[in-house]
């Protein structure tokens, strides 16, 4: 699969020229809504990202507004457009509603301060939309567009920089990121979604006030890395968080990846590969009706983390070759540990553990090719989590070596097909025994308890190696099975 591409950014001519057309593509309910509001006296324009996605040609499900009308006003003349309307914003000056398909959010002209202890700002409402757009995070989500008029104001220079494909605040960065520092997050996962590059005086204070992202709660932070890893530029976005010190705080294990590489280059740089594996993971990915549908967080996760255990179990050994024995065991109590932290859910944690554990499993069968029983035994320690095992191994090689690269992708299109073969001949997604546990104690004349757990398990070996056998020959076998271990 072709790894997606961050949206391209027309020229700024173009760009003009969708700003003074913007008002044009706007429903003609929103007309009627802006109406509304300016009979009343108050000022309605459209704000943010929805401004932002327009010129770079994408349409945006949900419009968010602003207004010079507190909240009260704003819920009385929003009813006048809809009765689906809401309210649970409304601390933070944002009335919402629905009409039809349209969802609109509405919220009063704010002049927040800040604490400097926790980025939860003493909320305050304001009389300027100036005032307004320079309390955003960046420039380019710091344009607007005045419905009832169709008038494109842009205090800051966001078209400037949507143009050049530069990510920059409204305000000094310091100030910002002091303010709010997840926008120093947010700024990476913009180089994953956009393809941008963030602006060097912005990109020093990031360096600056890294340590100011541990004010932000894990959840939050866990969504901006997500957002991050599902865009398109997921290396970019990394090396982002990484170069600015951010990941240090929030996801040390990559950095810490960033092992000493030795002047024999006995080993590889570990960083560098995980960036790689990425790449190549998402390059793997199926498409929505694949069995790994793209975007898959839990795939890129695991390509992130699959060598996190490295550092921990790095060794000097004999010869000034470098080892890193079991360090996919290590890792996956070292990824588990992480994910909980951010608060993953836990489905993925442990699909992501798991993967991590599992991703060394492959090497060896291309030396000496697996029995029919190492074949069954890889697919059901995989169990569901098989298909996104097949991408993370396949994009686990990034030697520079042709003929072992080559050689490598020769041993597990062979698997692949060995399990395929397989599967054609017998069940080997959810592998059992031929007896079951009520057909267990009916051979052996034996009643519940734990014996029949041993029979069980003795069994599944059973199953494992040879393959499907058949009632009868599995009872035989367990009678013989019983008799020796009376």
């Amino acid at each position: 699969m072709t790894r997606p591409t961050p949206p391209v950014v027309p020229p700024r001519n173009v760009l003009v020229a969708r700003a003074e057309a913007l008002n044009v593509v706007l429903p003609p309910e929103v007309m009627e809504l802006a109406e509304t509001f300016v009979d009343a006296g108050h000022d309605l324009v459209l704000v943010g990202g929805p401004v932002r996605d327009a010129f770079l040609g994408r349409s945006s499900a949900d419009l968010d507004f602003a207004t010079s009308a507190r909240p009260d006003e704003t819920e009385a003349l929003l009813s006048r457009w809809t009765k689906a309307t809401w309210d649970m914003g409304r601390d933070f000056g944002t009335i919402g509603g629905k009409r039809n398909d349209l969802v609109v959010e509405i919220t009063t002209f704010r002049a927040d301060e800040y604490d400097g202890v926790t980025r939860k700002p003493v909320v305050a409402f304001g009389d300027s939309l100036e005032g307004d757009l320079a309390r955003r995070d960046f420039t380019i989500n710091a344009m607007a567009l005045r419905v009832a008029t169709g008038e494109f104001i842009d205090p800051f220079g966001g078209l400037d920089d949507l143009a050049g494909g530069l990510l920059r605040t409204p305000v000094g960065a310091d100030v910002s990121f002091g303010d709010d520092p997840l926008r120093m997050m947010r700024a990476a996962r913009f180089v994953s979604q956009l393809g941008f590059e963030i602006e060097p005086a912005t990109f020093a204070a990031m360096g600056r006030m890294a340590d100011r992202i541990t004010i932000v709660s894990a959840e939050r932070v866990r969504d901006e890395l997500t957002k991050l890893l599902m865009g398109a530029d997921v290396r970019a976005g990394l090396t982002a968080l990484v170069d600015s010190g951010i990941a240090a705080h929030v996801l040390p294990e990559l950095p810490a990846l960033q092992l000493e590489v030795d002047e024999h280059h006995h080993h590889k740089d570990v960083y560098q590969h995980t960036l790689t594996v990425i790449e190549q993971a998402i390059d793997l990915e199926t498409g929505d009706d694949g069995a790994v549908p793209s975007p898959d967080l839990v795939l890129r996760l695991a390509a992130l983390m699959h060598d996190v255990g490295k550092p921990a179990t790095r060794r000097l050994e004999p010869g000034g070759v470098v080892s890193f024995h079991h360090h996919e065991v290590v890792g996956a109590k070292i990824a588990t540990k992480r994910l909980k932290a951010l608060r993953f859910e836990k489905d993925v944690i442990k699909a992501v553990a798991h993967l991590t554990e599992l991703h060394l499993r492959f090497h060896g069968y291309g030396e000496a090719r697996w029995s029919d029983s190492a074949v069954r035994r890889y697919v059901t320690d995989a169990g569901d989590q098989l298909e996104r095992l097949h991408r993370l191994t396949r994009a686990d090689v990034t030697t520079r070596n042709r003929r072992k690269a080559e050689r490598l992708a020769f041993a597990y299109d062979d698997l692949e097909a060995r399990i395929a073969e397989l599967r054609a001949k017998e069940e080997i997604d959810a592998i059992r025994p031929d007896l079951d546990g009520t057909e267990i104690m009916e051979t052996l004349g034996i009643g519940p308890g734990r014996a029949v757990g041993d029979a069980y398990k003795f069994l599944l070996e059973l199953r494992m190696e040879h393959g499907p056998l058949g009632t009868e020959r599995a009872q035989e076998e367990l009678r013989t099975w019983w008799s020796a271990r009376a």
